[in-house]
């Protein structure tokens, strides 16, 4: 498997998404988190809050510094993952895996088809750097 799976898609804030019946996987990308370096605190919203697609919905914090979350895609939040808040440091470990930040149902399933695919977003990085 390649650092970035090919059934997530991208953003340019580094956060994926990955879609299956309607809910929405969203996390930060391995690049995001190596970039932070070692991640200490990380602030989700509440299950049942409404997010939109390129807006802010939560925070990473790292040794470095505070980073916003963005929104790939719009919908209603109906799980978040609470082993972050006891241990956030896994977003350094499994980003792409256990890692994941929340889910969400999809309220406009089209927003997919604007983010970038698993080999778009890896150039994108390196272009980047």
């Amino acid at each position: 498997m390649s650092t970035y799976p090919d059934t997530y898609r991208y953003t340019k804030e580094h956060e994926w998404v990955a879609v299956d019946a309607g809910i929405g996987t969203i996390g930060i990308t391995h690049h995001a988190q190596s970039e932070l370096g070692d991640i200490v605190y990380v602030d989700l919203p509440k299950v049942g809050a409404k997010v939109d697609a390129g807006k802010s919905f939560g925070s990473v914090e790292s040794v470095k510094a505070v980073s916003d979350i963005y929104s790939p895609v719009s919908g209603e939040v109906t799980e978040i993952n609470e082993a972050l808040s006891a241990a956030p440091e896994k977003l350094n470990e499994d980003p792409h895996g256990s890692a994941w930040l929340v889910k969400i149902r999809l309220t406009a399933p089209e927003e997919i088809q604007s983010l970038m695919s698993s080999a778009d977003y890896q150039t994108y990085i390196k272009a980047e750097q």
